[in-house]
């Protein structure tokens, strides 16, 4: 199946093209469908794209010894260098798998967030960015893009309200001070074949409202699961960007928008010595403050209808399913 047909091109120029009336109109059914669409002409300058994805792809090409002065604090921590095969995804969602195949590199807020909550919380959130000692200009072009993304998902964040039929600002409140986090992830060239069922990214969906992704060029390897339970490839020019809606906005509608199931497949498979090409991309998980209480909305629930989840809090359901994927 193409995914060009199941998966819309959202153009955000709306003052060329279309109203914000019309482009909500296009995300609540992009939403309601597979929980992903691509967007096009979204206001990011395409340099600042180009220069945190040669940022990224130079610093994981050092040697290991470079890449480890940008550690994580600790195993349980979420900045800063993450090892080959350190991650599990699918373990997420409660699934037995082999380690991913992929290095990564996160950073959180730009600006340290301040809230009261217990000690291991204040240890996986306030802990500060880690920074590589290279590429020079690697924090500032990391801290740049983050601060691109914030003001996209905000945007965007206004037109899901509207898709929802609610007030412009309603979600604001949530979103003041939210713990977002950006991370590059590097596959690199695999030179010996995969365990069986190992993948670059296991199965899994995202943890917070939105995630916003980079692809370095038109490489395969994204997979989407639509409601049928087929995987479809996601593919999306370079100057374009892939959104998907997480599980707290999930959770929010009450399922009426898709978190959907996705991972990154290793091409040629079958082969002895796997040729697969390097693959970079960009994710910036846009996350609520960490205090925000997530309970579904009453416009999303039919009479006499009762919510799918529980209330969650938006920083301790993203610690818990970050820990489930780096635990023993």
């Amino acid at each position: 199946m193409n995914s060009s047909n199941i998966i819309p091109i959202i153009n955000l120029d709306y003052q060329k093209t279309r109203y914000i009336d019309d482009q909500a109109d296009a995300i609540r059914k992009a939403c309601e469908g597979t929980g992903f669409f691509i967007v096009s002409n979204h206001g990011v300058d395409q340099r600042l794209i180009d220069s945190c994805l040669k940022s990224a792809l130079q610093f994981f090409q050092q040697p290991l010894s470079k890449k480890q002065h940008a550690s994580k604090k600790t195993p349980q921590s979420p900045y800063g260098f993450s090892y080959l095969g350190e991650e599990r995804l699918a373990r997420s969602r409660g699934n037995y798998s082999p380690p991913d195949l992929k290095e990564s590199f996160s950073m959180g807020p730009v600006e340290p967030r301040t809230v009261r909550k217990e000690r291991s919380e204040s240890a996986f959130t306030q802990v500060p960015n880690v920074w590589p000692y290279s590429p020079h200009d690697f924090r500032a072009n990391f801290e740049n893009y983050y601060r691109a993304m914030a003001c996209l998902s905000e945007a965007l964040m206004r037109r899901f309200a509207i898709a929802l039929k609610l007030p412009t600002d309603f979600f604001a409140p949530f979103i003041s001070n939210p713990i977002s986090a950006l991370r590059a992830n590097y596959y690199p060239l695999l030179t010996s074949k995969p365990a069986r069922g190992q993948l670059r990214a296991g199965a899994h969906s995202d943890y917070g409202t939105l995630t916003v992704v980079a692809q370095s060029g038109e490489l395969e390897g994204l997979e989407i699961q639509d409601r049928n339970g087929t995987w479809i490839p996601v593919r999306s020019r370079s100057s374009d960007l892939v959104i998907n809606v997480g599980d707290l906005l999930a959770r929010w509608t009450n399922d009426r928008w898709k978190s959907s199931l996705h991972r990154v497949v290793i091409p040629d498979q079958g082969t002895l010595i796997n040729p697969a090409k390097p693959r970079l991309s960009l994710a910036y998980f846009h996350q609520p403050n960490w205090d925000a209480k997530i309970r579904c909305l009453p416009s999303c629930l039919q009479e006499g209808q009762r919510p799918i989840y529980n209330d969650v809090i938006s920083g301790q359901y993203l610690m818990e399913k970050f820990h489930s994927t780096v635990k023993e």
